[in-house]
């Protein structure tokens, strides 16, 4: 005579391991919002220190812009061009529309300086305090 011994193997449970799916998600949820929320700090950090950077060479050599344009250039160069890889780097909205007010301001600086004239940094300067806007969290 053979006994039948019951399998050890636990039995599925389809409604629990799909509860447990669900509220593992549930629980994700804050934690890829956070992500969000870092990339963003991340992306304005990274922000903040390239235009900070970029301005103060640009108003250094703006002063002497008359007498040294090609140190003027080279400023606007190097902040466009970060401005440029913050922007290429970054998917979030509101700090795209604050760089390219950033970038519209350089390229009015450049036509200034086309047309012989010192460059207006206030446009810039007004960017740049919206980037700052963007970028504190609130």
């Amino acid at each position: 005579m053979t006994l039948r011994t019951r399998s050890t193997r636990p039995r599925r449970r389809p409604a629990a391991t799909a509860l447990a799916a669900l509220a593992a998600a549930a629980l994700a949820m804050p934690v890829l919002t956070a992500c969000s929320a870092v990339d963003k700090a991340m992306d304005c950090a990274h922000t903040a220190a390239a235009v900070a950077n970029g301005v103060d060479k640009l108003q250094q050599t703006a002063q002497n812009a008359a007498d040294h344009p090609e140190q003027t250039e080279k400023a606007l160069d190097g902040l466009d061009r970060d401005l440029k890889g913050i922007g290429d780097a970054t998917g979030d909205p509101d700090l795209t529309k604050a760089l390219k007010r950033m970038n519209d301001g350089i390229d009015n600086a450049r036509q200034a300086m086309q047309d012989g004239k010192n460059p207006d940094l206030q446009p810039l300067a007004d960017a740049a305090g919206e980037l700052t806007k963007v970028c504190t969290p609130g």
